[in-house]
């Protein structure tokens, strides 16, 4: 062997040369390059391939232009490669050739870092003698296709076209990938149609760019036209075919594919598999997709997610879980899908415990989603402590506070009753987001701050942040919380030919509520028979609200609203609550009877109140009339003793609160004083201390009765109460309430 004369590994960076090897081998080394070349290709571990680089080394082959090659392609495309190990190998060959410098782009293109990609592909452009080839293209645009680089995808595209190579299928494929991801779908198709000799991955990328691109029934159409073109599918053909069909929702076409695989006898792998089972589950095909998850012998994280989510959204929870249960391995993606379906279908207490699972297993960590969900079922729950404990490990952790993860710590804290925090959390953004401001303006108007409300959405037109449907939505609830009606029109007016936002629906039943709370009835039924749109249930809900706050004289508009709201919603248990509230109010019981047995003949029950509270990290939840926790003895007790304090100071019950009929006067006082807000109150009393606030959270409106009395709790007993009900926090201090009886 030629050990004397190796060099040394200290070698100069590379540069241009005339002599396209600076190095040339001795016969006796270029009889051993199979040989090494060979051992190249049984290696399966970098330690091995070290051991071969070093040979090489010693030899004189790794300046030779070919074998390097070979060592950089193991090193940084072999199932055991180190891009890093193949860089610095790349950097210490003197004259790398083409093929080298494309292995390398290639890598760099297909890893997690796909823009070191392109500054290799730059060094080639100044270090390398030959001009990028129709091999270098399609790595290069596809970097640019991971990175959604439009720019330089487009530069790219120019160098081909000056390279001569605007016919390479390749290279046009690429480019039909490249303008799909960055979501120019006319461009894509323009290369398409311009490739003279369209193969099944040309087709493939069409069709998948206009199904992830939106445009299922282009896919779809474009499939039909491959047929007729006689050029034969491939399975992922079929994945995007069906992602179109998912994206339409169409059930029938989904499953004729499905059969049209099986006839023409595609080969179906584990990721076509997939493709078919989250079509059944998004198309709704729960009996379909079970029997393809069963046969399946082949299963992966997606498999199993696919189904947990499908079973979730179904509102299975159940099913749910022993899915989960089931899973060989869960990976963070799993947790969430449990997680949120828990959380986005009214059940936070479930969401919480299985983040409580999470951070006691050791499956997985807690990712951006996972904290967005559980600050969301923290925020619904009123559950203060572990929200904040939340925000702590967000800290702890050095998680970076993105506008998603700001916006739900100022959810939380202004809905846990925390609005000093929360502006806390919205002053210190880095960033704000519409959503960030829009958060804000809510947490201020749930807490009656109409005014500051409408200062910060000044502040965030000054900001140059353009206000969206969910931003006026809040605006307009802010007016409507604090009786500003002229700031609420004028806004309302302004949205569309000012700001380019459409009213919608819930604009429409926020205005009705601004002139309705106020009582301007009249008003109000003028915008709703001027409505653009149909009026939706939540209109005609809000101003059967209204008439409720100002039934005495308006009992026939009442009806009339009660009568469009059930000719839309017949099932709407909250009609005929309302309605029977207004009855009871004005005293006309043999209508509230009337509603009550229509109620009970169309099997509609009145949604429980429930109130919950959190104490030292737990969070107790009480009915109407709930004796079920374990201090229920001490909770009557203390009911009692608030009871005769609240008579010595003159309190008298308003019973026209009452749904139903009571005909006797003590059982009509008795059935006011169950109400769960005054129980949870009452345990906030007993198991908290004097200094610490009551924080209540209530799934219905508060009772007047309910708001008097706290009132009075909070000037008896000296605590400061806090009762965030279905639409507004109460702050209850000294005997008087922030929403000034205004709510």
């Amino acid at each position: 062997m030629a050990t004397q004369s190796t060099p040394p590994v200290s070698l100069p960076r590379h540069s241009k040369s005339n002599n396209p090897n600076p190095y040339p081998l001795s016969p006796t080394v270029n009889n051993d390059r199979y040989t090494i070349l060979s051992l190249i290709n049984q290696c399966n571990s970098t330690k091995q391939l070290k051991q071969v680089h070093a040979q090489m080394l010693r030899t004189g082959l790794f300046f030779d232009p070919f074998s390097a090659g070979k060592l950089i392609t193991a090193s940084a495309l072999a199932s055991f490669s180190s891009l890093d190990y193949a860089r610095q190998v790349f950097d210490q060959i003197p004259q790398p050739n083409l093929f080298t410098w494309n292995t390398l782009i290639r890598a760099y293109a297909s890893s997690p870092d796909p823009i070191q990609s392109l500054l290799v592909f730059l060094q080639l452009l100044h270090h390398c003698e030959h001009f990028p080839d129709k091999f270098t293209f399609p790595f290069v645009i596809k970097a640019a296709s991971e990175l959604k680089a439009f720019r330089v995808g487009r530069a790219f595209h120019g160098m081909v076209i000056k390279a001569s190579l605007s016919s390479d299928v390749y290279i046009l494929n690429s480019l039909v990938h490249f303008y799909g991801s960055c979501g120019d779908l006319d461009l894509a198709y323009a290369v398409f149609v311009k490739t003279p000799q369209k193969d099944v991955v040309s087709w493939n990328s069409m069709i998948t760019a206009f199904a992830q691109g939106g445009c299922p029934e282009e896919a779809l159409e474009l499939f039909r036209g491959m047929e007729k073109e006689n050029v034969k599918p491939n399975d992922v053909t079929m994945v995007g075919v069906l992602s179109a069909c998912t994206k339409k929702l169409d059930l029938d076409f989904g499953r004729w594919v499905c059969s049209y695989i099986e006839r023409n006898e595609i080969n179906v792998n584990l990721t076509l598999s997939n493709a078919m089972l989250d079509m059944y589950m998004k198309c709704g095909s729960f009996k379909d997709a079970k029997r393809l998850f069963d046969k399946m012998q082949e299963k992966d994280i997606f498999s199993w997610t696919t189904m947990l989510d499908g079973y979730a959204k179904l509102g299975e929870y159940d099913e749910a879980r022993h899915v989960f249960d089931a899973m060989p391995s869960k990976d963070i993606a799993a947790w969430n899908a449990l997680i949120s379906a828990f959380e986005q279908n009214g059940k936070p207490k479930e969401a919480l415990a299985v983040f409580r699972e999470l951070q006691l297993s050791k499956d997985a960590k807690p990712d951006e989603v996972t904290l967005v969900c559980a600050l969301s079922a923290s925020a619904q729950l009123g559950a203060m402590d572990l929200g904040r404990w939340i925000d702590v490990y967000i800290k702890k952790h050095g998680i970076k506070l993105n506008c998603h993860l700001t916006t739900s710590l100022i959810d939380m804290y202004a809905k846990c009753g925390d609005l000093e925090k929360a502006l806390e959390v919205f002053y210190s953004a880095e960033r704000k987001d519409v959503f960030v401001w829009s958060a804000t303006i809510a947490g201020l108007a749930m807490h009656g701050h109409g005014r500051a409300a409408l200062d910060l959405f000044s502040k965030m037109l000054e900001a140059k942040v353009k206000p969206n449907a969910v931003t006026f939505t809040n605006v307009l609830c802010a007016c409507s919380h604090t009786g500003l009606v002229n700031e609420g029109q004028r806004l309302f007016y302004q949205m569309e030919p000012v700001y380019g936002v459409l009213p919608g629906e819930k604009h429409y039943a926020c205005m009705v509520d601004i002139l309705g709370r106020s009582g301007h009835l009249q008003e109000a039924v003028k915008l709703i028979e001027k409505m653009p749109i149909l009026p939706t249930a939540s209109v005609w809900v809000t101003l059967l609200g209204a008439c409720r706050l100002h039934g005495n004289g308006n009992i026939e508009l009442a009806e009339q609203a009660c009568s469009h709201l059930l000719e839309l919603d017949p099932r709407n248990h909250g009609a005929y609550v309302l309605l029977s509230n207004i009855y009871a109010k004005t005293g006309k019981w043999d209508r509230v009877s009337g509603l009550r047995k229509i109620m009970r003949d169309f099997g509609l029950k009145k949604e429980p109140g429930c109130s919950s509270i959190e104490v030292n990290g737990i969070v107790h939840e009480f009915l109407v009339g709930d004796n079920s926790h374990k201090l229920s003895k001490e909770i009557y007790s203390k009911l009692d003793e608030i009871a005769a304090k609240l008579k010595s100071v003159g309190y008298v019950p308003n019973k026209s609160h009452l749904l139903q009929l009571v005909e006797e006067e003590d059982m009509k006082e008795q059935a006011l004083n169950l109400h769960s807000e005054k129980l949870a109150i009452a345990y906030g009393l007993i198991s908290t201390g004097p200094s610490q606030p009551i924080r209540v959270v209530k799934n219905l409106r508060v009772c007047g009765d309910c708001h008097s009395v706290a009132k009075l709790i909070s000037r008896l007993y000296d605590r400061e109460i806090l009762l965030r009900d279905r639409y507004r926090f109460h702050h209850f201090r000294g005997g008087n309430c922030s929403c000034m009886d205004y709510w």
